[in-house]
């Protein structure tokens, strides 16, 4: 890390809540709910904090003793900037459109922390929700989906990884939105758009600085030997977005392995591709609750 490095992060860290405005246009549902509950989460790395929306109202889909299904949120930030309320809108939304427990986890983030802290606090509070958590959230602990934006996508993606190869929990779905999924592949500096490729080398030098574990499948999901086993996916990926080439044979990779994927391509938009067309936004959105709201549903006895 350059010396440098920490002052910017830590510029943009104090600044995020001031400047960080993407959503706010795309509160098209739970603008109306309470404030989040806040709950601390032991992990292997101590408590972490989470942020539990949930709509209140009965539910009426049959589900075990009036349970509820959860999605586990990871937000994004390019693993620099630890400000969960960016996706406020968004956790509004499904908790009021897909009838979810929503639980928003504030993970640790660079300078402070370095890979795979947020990766396995993330998965830490997400078997919580699924084990220990789950009566006190008022969840059916096997109706848990996890799922994310940019670098939540990929934090999302390595729980999902981690579930399945620890048998931690079982989720029902994974739901990566513009995820950055390849940390190994240098940045061409030709490439222009919303993540430039100096903000993807400083993610590399701050957060993932140990090159050597960069390749690693909580790293690079993209680059994991095996995805077999995996829960269903929606991947998001935007047409004009850098990232996209990671989203997009992510997406591939998963039906070659046999796992259930939709996905879905918003044409002519760079990384904040929900802000770009908003009536393209509204049926993005939904077609998203519509698989939590599918995935978390009771199965049939």
């Amino acid at each position: 890390m350059r010396p440098t490095d920490w002052l910017q992060v830590r510029l943009m860290q104090a600044t995020a809540p001031l400047t960080v405005r993407y959503g706010e246009e795309l509160r098209f549902a739970g603008s109306d709910l309470p404030r989040p509950r806040r709950v601390r989460v032991r992990t292997r790395h101590g408590r972490v904090p989470a942020h539990v929306y949930a709509a209140g109202r009965p539910r009426s889909d049959g589900g075990p003793a009036g349970l509820a299904g959860a999605y586990v949120h990871c937000h994004g930030g390019a693993w620099l900037m630890r400000h969960p309320r960016m996706d406020d809108f968004w956790c509004r939304y499904l908790a009021a459109e897909a009838g979810v427990v929503v639980v928003n986890v504030d993970f640790r983030v660079a300078p402070q922390v370095r890979y795979p802290v947020a990766q396995e606090e993330a998965h830490d509070v997400a078997a919580w929700v699924a084990g220990a958590g789950a009566a006190d959230l008022g969840v059916d602990p096997e109706r848990v989906a996890v799922g994310g934006f940019s670098s939540g996508g990929q934090v999302a993606a390595a729980v999902a990884l981690m579930a399945r190869d620890t048998g931690s929990f079982r989720p029902v779905l994974q739901v990566l939105g513009v995820p950055a999924l390849d940390l190994v592949t240098e940045p061409d500096p030709r490439d222009a758009g919303m993540v430039s490729p100096s903000l993807r080398q400083l993610v590399r030098r701050t957060y993932f600085a140990d090159a050597s574990r960069r390749g690693e499948p909580y790293a690079s999901p993209l680059l994991a030997p095996d995805l077999a086993g995996l829960p269903p996916a929606v991947v998001l990926t935007a047409e004009r977005d850098v990232l996209r080439r990671d989203g997009d044979a992510y997406a591939a990779r998963l039906r070659e392995a046999g796992v259930p994927v939709v996905h879905d391509v918003t044409p002519h938009a760079d990384h904040y591709f929900l802000s770009a067309d908003l009536v393209r936004a509204r049926r993005t959105m939904a077609l998203v609750a519509a698989e939590v709201a599918a995935r978390t549903a009771p199965t049939s006895s």
